[in-house]
């Protein structure tokens, strides 16, 4: 069992068969910099203090409750125990309601995600087959779990010997997005631009590695700490941000784009595949005898359509360009 302290104890359930499980946190932001406040004048830490609203005066811990604003000014007061007897069936156990299909789940539904572990030997077996049930089918379990004294939707899929449970926002809880994009124009892309956008991404593709990630603001805040710690000066002034200029030329910025990477690389980047033209299409003249030399000058007595069409096949000068008209 995982040394790390629960963050929720309860049961999973589906149908008749159940077994106790505990929740883990699967995300963790303690290992981020963090600041503290402190008096300047005594290098002291601050604390934060209640104060009352109207009386400005500091409240003490025990005088601390719990309030629902229903007008201006006007509260219900609520006791925590009041909260606490509220009993639903989710505070404790975990029910899978029903399985989805994992790709029709919209991704801006997503919160936060959980390891979760059988809690005793007693229930591993039957952890094991509801995990397996879900593996390899493409499908999530969803059922419903009480957080912080809030029912949340949670999601359930099989993850290593495990499964992991993602809290899923309510759908007043995300934003449509026709809010945001309703005036972006429906712009017709050119193909041949399309495919040099595609070129580089193609050239820019790899396999999902989050141990590539490099919070590279965190590493700058550190850096700056050891320099000030070591009584070294450090830059006060803001550096001046150079916005990217604006594109005239879409298709030079995407073919200066790729021969940079070729720069960068030092490997030649695989090139975009060439656009491909229409053949010209031929007018037919007389069918060439075989062994029979090309006539360079019309023959006389033929109509100056023979003449015309003879010029027209593909890979011969055009007459008159090369030399004078005869006759």
């Amino acid at each position: 069992m995982p040394t790390a302290r629960p963050y929720w104890k309860g049961y999973l359930k589906l149908a008749l068969v159940s077994c106790q499980i505990a929740l883990y946190t699967a995300s963790s932001s303690s290992e981020r910099v963090a600041f503290r406040q402190i008096n300047k004048k005594t290098g002291n830490r601050l604390r934060q203090q209640l104060v009352d609203e109207v009386t400005r005066q500091p409240v003490e811990a025990e005088d601390k409750g719990k309030g629902y604003e229903y007008a201006k000014g006007q509260y219900i007061l609520i006791d925590d125990s009041e909260l606490e007897a509220i009993e639903i069936e989710s505070n404790h156990t975990i029910e899978i309601d029903s399985f989805v299909p994992r790709a029709e789940i919209d991704e801006r539904y997503l919160d936060s995600p959980y390891y979760i572990a059988p809690a005793d030997k007693v229930g591993q077996e039957a952890f094991a087959v509801i995990r397996e049930a879900m593996r390899g089918k493409a499908m999530v379990g969803i059922g419903r779990i009480v957080l912080a004294k809030r029912e949340r939707v949670m999601m359930l899929q099989p993850w290593d010997n495990g499964l992991v449970g993602t809290t899923l926002r309510y759908p007043y809880e995300v934003r449509p997005a026709k809010d945001y994009f309703y005036d972006i124009p429906d712009i017709k892309v050119e193909p041949d631009l399309l495919k040099l956008a595609e070129h580089i991404l193609k050239n820019k593709e790899q396999r999902f590695d989050p141990e590539k990630f490099v919070d590279r603001y965190e590493e700058a805040v550190l850096e700056m700490l050891k320099t000030k710690q070591a009584g070294m000066p450090t830059p006060k002034a803001k550096p001046a941000f150079a916005p990217p200029s604006n594109v005239v030329n879409l298709f030079d910025a995407f073919r200066k784009s790729i021969a940079e990477e070729e720069q960068a690389t030092g490997r030649p980047a695989a090139k975009p595949a060439a656009k491909a033209e229409k053949p010209e299409k031929a007018k037919k003249g007389k069918a060439k005898v075989e062994g029979q030399r090309e006539l360079l000058l019309p023959i006389a007595g033929k109509k100056s359509e023979d003449a015309k069409g003879e010029a027209a096949k593909p890979g011969r000068a055009p007459v008159g360009s090369a030399r004078r008209k005869a006759g």
